[in-house]
């Protein structure tokens, strides 16, 4: 089936990182945000990375804690064929624009949650929006064999990471040796 995606973008001019999704759930796009799915970890993550309270889970509270910790969430797709919530079942995607974000914030990272949503970033992204994402396992229940490894929180807290430095995200062409420094150790 051919959806369209149910929201704009969630981000402020304070913004400096995006994270980024695939494509909103079923039960995400019900509960009318992000990674709303009851069992997905996205916000318990987050709030651990940042060490702070879980917000509530509805709209208001996880908007008003991603701005206030200067995080902007949307997805790579603005459409696509899906059935459910199944990232393998998408078909015709088409990219988001990321340009007016970037412009109206101070976005220096872009983190993806999944290797479809990095995959699908890359490939139909990454040249409009002058950067590359940097890859976040994913929080959705599909993963949670992944999510008990000590990979799984090391790799968000690039995020954490990238919110304390003031480094540059790497454009899609970097300068050989350049690395922002939340990405050393």
């Amino acid at each position: 089936m051919r959806l369209f995606h149910p929201w704009p973008p969630l981000f402020d001019a304070r913004s400096k990182i995006l994270i980024l999704g695939t494509f909103p759930s079923p039960k995400s796009r019900q509960m009318g945000f992000p990674y709303g799915h009851p069992q997905n970890i996205f916000w318990k993550t987050l709030a651990q990375i940042l060490g702070q309270p879980l917000p509530a889970r509805e709209a208001a509270a996880v908007k008003q804690f991603a701005l206030a910790n200067r995080i902007a969430l949307w997805d790579v797709l603005r459409a696509c064929d899906i059935e459910g919530a199944s990232d393998a079942s998408i078909k015709n995607p088409e990219g988001n624009l990321f340009a007016p974000i970037l412009s109206q914030s101070q976005i220096s990272a872009i983190f993806t949650t999944g290797k479809a949503a990095t995959n699908l970033f890359n490939k139909l992204c990454a040249a409009e929006a002058g950067m590359t994402a940097i890859y976040l396992p994913s929080t959705s229940p599909a993963n949670r064999a992944a999510q008990v490894k000590d990979s799984f929180m090391a790799q968000w807290r690039l995020v954490a990471k990238a919110l304390e430095d003031e480094g540059v995200m790497p454009s899609t062409a970097p300068t050989e040796g350049t690395t922002p420094s939340y990405l050393n150790g």
